[in-house]
Parts: structure tokens; sequence; C-alpha cells
């Protein structure tokens, strides 16, 4: 389950990781910001991946469908609005539970709904210089591991689609439990735990070596079918 090598992309990860606990340790930063970026760093990850899926969709318009034993030709278009849904459901669970945990905005009629354009309004600058440094590392990620390896051209539409979830799960449920934390006032204390942890499942997991071998089990299903 362990990458064998860091990539240059593993490194921008870890370092992005480690802006907020230097900024909530000796800057002063706002814990309940820096778990607020967290919630908003799955949905870049959400974003970046309908972008990758956009560019898979633009070079081969149709990919397999796996439904069960069935298999079906679908467009690439349905893959994204079928993330889009499917994915938009996880984050929706995700900002419900934090805002109801969290208390983060009480008194600023702030739902997981309206937190969709009022989000700027929770945000300092120096949160901005966090989110800034998550859209490098994964806009990093992209271009380096998808684009210019040119992954795009062979990567399947299905791989992709699954690829944000593994990680997503153990992201949510850290930011529920820390926001969990942040109502105790533990938030400094539990924040360097959340990097930790975050920064072991982000950057040292090898994600694609274990959905990789759930794709291939898929795919002799399939040859051994035809």
């Amino acid at each position: 389950m362990l990458k064998k090598q860091l990539t240059r992309s593993d490194y921008f990860v870890i370092a992005a990781n480690l802006i907020p606990v230097y900024g909530v340790l000796f800057e002063g930063w706002s814990a309940k910001e820096v778990f607020l970026v967290y919630c908003l760093e799955t949905i870049l990850v959400g974003i970046f991946n309908l972008i990758k899926m956009g560019i898979v969709t633009s070079v081969r318009k149709t990919d397999t469908w796996y439904n069960g034993p069935s298999r079906t030709q679908q467009h690439g278009l349905f893959f994204m609005f079928f993330f889009l849904i499917h994915y938009g459901m996880f984050v929706a669970i995700q900002m419900g539970i934090f805002f109801g945990v969290s208390g983060i905005a009480p008194d600023g009629g702030i739902n997981v709904f309206s937190f969709f354009y009022k989000w700027p309004q929770l945000l300092s600058k120096d949160a901005y210089y966090m989110l800034a440094g998550f859209i490098i590392s994964y806009g990093f990620s992209m271009i380096y591991n998808f684009i210019l390896s040119g992954q795009y051209r062979t990567v399947s539409l299905m791989h992709l689609m699954f690829q944000p979830y593994i990680r997503i799960f153990i992201q949510q449920f850290t930011v529920i439990v820390g926001s969990m934390f942040l109502s105790f006032g533990a938030g400094k204390i539990f924040i360097v735990l959340f990097a930790a942890i975050k920064i072991f499942f982000e950057a040292f997991v090898d994600y694609e070596g274990i959905l990789n071998k759930q794709m291939s089990v898929l795919k002799n299903e399939e040859k051994k079918e035809a």
C-alpha cells in the first residue's frame, strides 16, 4: 500500500500541508479557518478531477462504463456528470456536518448551500495563502503527473472517476473529527495530528497502485466474458 519512492508532486503535497501547521503554531492563524480551507480542499480535488476528465474526453470521446456485470460505452460527459452529482453529495454531507459541529458561522446565515458563494467572507488573508498552496500543489501534480507524463492518453474515465474517493473518505473523517476538537477549543493541538495523518495518507499511500489493481480485476473479468 505504500509508495516505494516519493515524486516531486508528493513533496509539493507535504509542503502545502505544512503551511497551515506553521501558520497556526507560529503566526497566530485561526484553527477554524484552517479547517475551513481543508473543507475547500475537498472541493478543489473535485474541480481538478473534473478538469482531468474533460481533458481525457477531448482526446477520447467515449469510454467503458462498468455497471456490475454489464459493460457499455458512454460519452465522457456522462462520466463527468455522474461524478459531479455523486461527488457533490459527499461534499454536501461533509459541509453539513462541519458547520453543525464546529460552530464556525453560527450567526452568519451560512449553511451548506449558501457556503458556495459566501465562503470568502469566512477567510482571512492568511487562509488565502493556505488555499493558494493547495491550488499550486494540485495544479503541479496535474501538469507533471497527468499531462506531461502522457497519462491522459491512456487512463480510463472510470479510473479517474473513482480516483479521489479513497483519499476523500480519509479527509472527510479527519475534518469531521477536527471540527469536534474545534468545538472544545483544542484546534491547535489537533491541527498538528491532522496534518501528520493527512501527509501520510496523501503522500505515502499508493492510491494509484490500489486503484490500478481494482481496475485490472474489472478488465480481466471483461476479457473472460468476451
